[in-house]
């Protein structure tokens, strides 16, 4: 079996010692979780460790003790998520090992982990404990067993639920009329994965029975113990997902199912793995196993190669270190704010908009996150760094300037603050500095929270000089103990570094640092991401003077400015509509794609939503007043927080927020889903780069970002240095109306004159809209917005009967879920259809004679007036058809809901809603 079975490496003792008081203090919560992470650590003699008692059983003990500990609580996310913990203070921190407490030499980050344990652990404990079963607390121990074995049996009916789920999600993708071409061309590939997959899975405990019969003598037969925290989600969702939703957007993206495959391999749980080490960035186990998928036509010369997918076998062998380098970089970023199944899906998606992205919306937001994040990851990690170091150092703690007649010059502070010119540790220059001024950066730094000067500053070695005649007196030792008895702890160097600075000298470097870290972005925006999206997205199109005539192309007065000014190839203006003569006068300048005129009643053929759209406001004015309405709301909802600030829990003032996104884009998606997808993807990259400004304590920004985002965290935000609520919230409510996107072909957001297709491909606006719309672009809304703030609510006030499984999750709430989440799809499937628009899923219906008559009442609708659409919501065939399947889509995403715990439920129930309303066809 491989080392990695064997639990003797990770061993940690909690057991009483003699310093009891250090053990108490090791649990404290640190203020700045984000400050100490394991690169402060020097080495492993820093950290604090306890010494277990002999005898007791091996805390820690089983195959990947450090993946089968949970950094927090399962599902920390939702309504159990939601604690006032600003009203009510924070709770007293739990006896569990994660990042933020102290000691105890764990690793800072756990894991949720799909693993069992072996049985002879617990044999272990038990005869180890078998001299107290006589004690007067052995009903207590048998009271204690016995409660964990209805926990366990609890927690395997909540996974065992959780996988009949997503196996009810994968069958009605397969049940997609769309969807089956492609699996009869994937078959052997998915059949190879899922088979794959499924024997690594069982052949894991039996791994487990071999280990656990070579080092003991089990009294049971099948020595296996589940874990009450047994937690799947790893093993599940990081395979499964981006197969189902490559999938239903292959329709439109050809290539997309292989890539899936390869990194739903690369993303199991390397213990499953045979041969892969837990402690090896990349295994070569795993890397030949993820190469599977696109290796079977070497195999089989009559399947398919690979290479026609559009991507070659290189590209694909290369999918593995890929997606673990980016699995590393993400964790040490985010380190204990993301679970290991949402670094895991992280990663995958990343990659895949890395290799997928065609559509200028998916180029501007890979420019975004791929462009963006890798420059500043770049030019400024060591920067952020070194801010971070330097908010740890107290003002009390910095060096104290010596009097002098003479101010220093502006060149001295600068060579002063150069790391090359500070004096060397030890040196006659530096040690006179520190006699100087009571300075000594070799204290423990429990000495610098007890105060300055408790310690006199030793005197630097002396070489080459003769022994003094007597020797001087010695001095008085230093206590390496606080008064509890806790040891102290050394000074990191990342911190000490900065203990010869002034606080004049401190604070200039933080605006340095800030003014680098701005610098650094501002080049990025300007040069990196702004050609790239140039290139890539808008067919060489200057990006600021598309988006001006994007915004602003149909207001006459900026046309005319334009024009005159002569900046048509600067600023791209789309072709007027309505009369020959503004068409012909103003339809070719500036690549605008549209040429000569043609009239608004040929041009505008769908909804009358649509025709009011184009022909009466125009499509770049349209977009102004979506705007203008989404900063109204914004306001509103704003103004609605405050207001109740001083009235109404943290809860409710938070569920505003959600009520906010649903009054945005509920209305709004259908009129413009590109701009829509747009602006998500420009608010997102805004609320990332805010919060690593805040997290990296740079003025003068930091400050007032944390002082805002304070009032409405919650316990998922305290795990970790990122703030993950708002930015959840957001990707929720933004991934299915991506995905919609991307299974969608594009078009002109106005019609052409011309009926050339190569004439239309080459307008600077081509991509950035949909012919069809479809009920899947709202899933995230809906979910988010209503489901999750209706659950919220109601399961807090009103919630008596919990699920059987225990936890936070009332019966009630699951129902309110649901309630609200049929309510919004049938609300906005509503609203797709009286608006006119063409239904996108008409395709999906399952007969022929019910894909006739949808198609029939949609014409009717958008062909007809205002009316005509309204009164297509009173067919009665429509209803019977809709109403099942948002009901049956409602109960599936608030099942999912209750019984998700390894990964956070603002992303993975809104991805889980979007699979099912795309492949119902709601």
């Amino acid at each position: 079996m491989p080392e990695t079975l064997d639990p003797t490496q990770d061993t940690i003792g909690l057991g009483r010692s003699e310093d009891g008081h250090g053990s108490l203090r090791s649990l404290a919560r640190s203020p700045h979780p984000y400050h100490r992470i394991s690169s402060e650590l020097r080495d492993a003699a820093d950290r604090i460790g306890f010494r277990p008692r002999p005898g007791s059983p091996r805390g820690g003990d089983g195959p990947l003790s450090s993946l089968a500990r949970d950094s927090s609580h399962p599902s920390e996310s939702g309504t159990e998520a939601d604690d006032e913990h600003f009203l009510k203070g924070l709770p007293a921190p739990k006896p569990r090992l994660h990042k933020g407490l102290r000691g105890a030499n764990e690793q800072l980050s756990g894991a949720s982990t799909p693993l069992l344990s072996p049985a002879v652990l617990e044999e272990e404990g038990r005869k180890a404990g078998s001299g107290l079963r006589a004690g007067p607390g052995a009903p207590e121990c048998d009271k204690r067993r016995a409660a964990d074995r209805v926990r366990r049996r609890k927690e395997l009916v909540r996974r065992a639920a959780e996988v009949v789920l997503l196996a009810c999600q994968a069958g009605t993708v397969a049940l997609n009329a769309e969807v089956q071409p492609f699996l009869l061309q994937y078959h052997k590939e998915l059949l190879a994965v899922a088979g794959v997959s499924c024997l690594l899975a069982a052949a894991y405990p039996l791994r487990l029975v071999v280990w656990a019969y070579r080092h003991g003598n089990p009294s049971t037969t099948v020595p296996l113990r589940i874990p009450a925290s047994f937690d799947p989600a790893p093993l599940l969702y990081p395979p499964l997902v981006p197969a189902l939703v490559s999938l239903l957007v292959a329709p439109n993206v050809k290539h997309a199912v292989l890539p899936s495959l390869v990194l739903g391999l690369c993303a199991l749980p390397k213990p499953l793995v045979p041969g892969a080490r837990c402690w090896e960035p990349i295994s070569s186990a795993h890397w030949v196993l993820s190469c599977l998928p696109f290796s079977l036509p070497l195999f089989a010369p009559a399947a398919q190669p690979a290479g026609q997918d559009g991507l070659s076998r290189e590209v694909l062998a290369l999918l593995y270190p890929l997606h673990q380098t980016l699995c590393l970089i993400l964790h040490h970023l985010a380190a204990t704010s993301l679970l290991v199944s949402e670094v895991q899906l992280l990663s995958a998606a990343l990659i895949s908009l890395l290799l997928l992205a065609t559509s200028p919306q998916a180029v501007i937001l890979k420019a975004l996150l791929w462009g963006g994040g890798i420059g500043l990851l770049a030019f400024c990690s060591h920067v952020i760094q070194w801010s971070i170091s330097l908010s740890r150092v107290p003002k009390w703690r910095l060096r104290r300037t010596a009097p002098s007649a003479r101010p220093e010059s502006a060149c001295q502070l600068l060579r002063q603050l150069l790391p090359g010119s500070r004096p060397r540790s030890w040196s006659r220059a530096s040690h006179a500095t520190a006699t100087a001024t009571g300075s000594d950066t070799d204290r423990p730094v429990d000495d610098d929270l007890d105060g300055p000067g408790e310690h006199a500053s030793r005197s630097p070695p002396r070489r080459h000089v003769l022994p003094a005649a007597s020797k001087p007196a010695a001095a008085p030792p230093v206590e390496r103990t606080t008064p509890s008895g806790r040891r102290k702890r050394a000074v990191s160097t990342s911190v000490r570094a900065f203990f010869s600075l002034t606080e004049a000298q401190a604070a200039l470097r933080r605006w340095l640092y800030a003014a680098w870290v701005y610098l650094c972005i501002l080049l990025v925006i300007l040069v990196g991401i702004r050609l790239y999206v140039q290139d890539r997205a808008l067919g060489g199109n200057e990006p600021i003077g598309w988006a001006l005539g994007y915004l602003f192309g149909d207001l006459t007065a900026f046309r005319f400015h334009v024009v005159r000014a002569s900046l048509e190839r600067w600023v791209c203006l789309p072709p007027l509509l309505g009369s020959s003569a503004a068409a012909s006068d103003d339809g070719g300048g500036g690549g605008g794609g549209g040429g000569g005129g043609v009239p608004c009643r040929e041009r505008c053929a769908a909804g009358w939503v649509e025709r009011l759209r184009v022909a009466a406001w125009g499509a770049s004015n349209s977009r102004l007043l979506v705007s203008l309405y989404w900063l109204l709301v914004l306001v509103t909802g704003l103004a609605v927080v405050f207001r109740l600030s001083r009235t109404c829990e943290v809860d409710t003032r938070r569920k505003v927020f959600h009520f906010t996104m649903v009054a945005m884009f509920l209305p709004a998606t259908y009129v413009d889903p590109c701009y829509a997808a747009l602006a998500l993807a420009l608010v997102l990259a805004v609320f990332l780069l805010l919060d690593m400004l805040r997290a990296s304590q740079l003025p003068p920004l930091s400050r007032p970002i944390a002082r805002f985002l304070a009032p409405y965290v919650d316990g998922r935000d305290l795990r970790g240095p990122v703030v993950v609520s708002h930015i959840f919230l957001l990707i929720g409510c933004a991934i299915p109306l991506w995905l919609s996107l991307a299974s969608l072909p594009r078009s002109l957001p106005f019609p052409s004159s011309s009926s050339s297709s190569s004439s239309s491909s080459s307008s600077p606006f081509f991509g950035w809209d949909t012919p069809g719309r479809e009920v899947a672009m709202l899933a995230g809304v809906v979910c988010v917005g209503l489901g999750d703030a209706a659950a919220s609510l109601v399961g807090r006030r009103m919630g008596r009967r919990k699920w059987l499984w225990g936890g936070g999750k009332s019966l009630e709430g699951s129902a309110a879920f649901a309630g609200a989440v049929f309510f919004g799809l049938m609300l906005a499937a509503a609203w797709l259809r009286a608006g006119g628009w063409e239904a996108a899923a008409a395709a999906t219906t399952t007969t022929a004679a019910a894909a006739a008559a949808a198609a029939e009442t949609a014409a009717d609708a958008r062909t007809g007036s205002g009316m005509d659409a309204l009164r297509s919501l009173l067919d009665a065939g429509w209803w019977s058809r809709e109403v099942p399947r948002a009901a049956g889509c409602a109960t599936l995403a608030s099942m999912t809901e209750a019984v998700l715990t390894g990964g956070n439920d603002n992303v993975i129930v809104p991805v889980a809603l979007w699979v099912c309303v795309k492949s119902l066809g709601v």
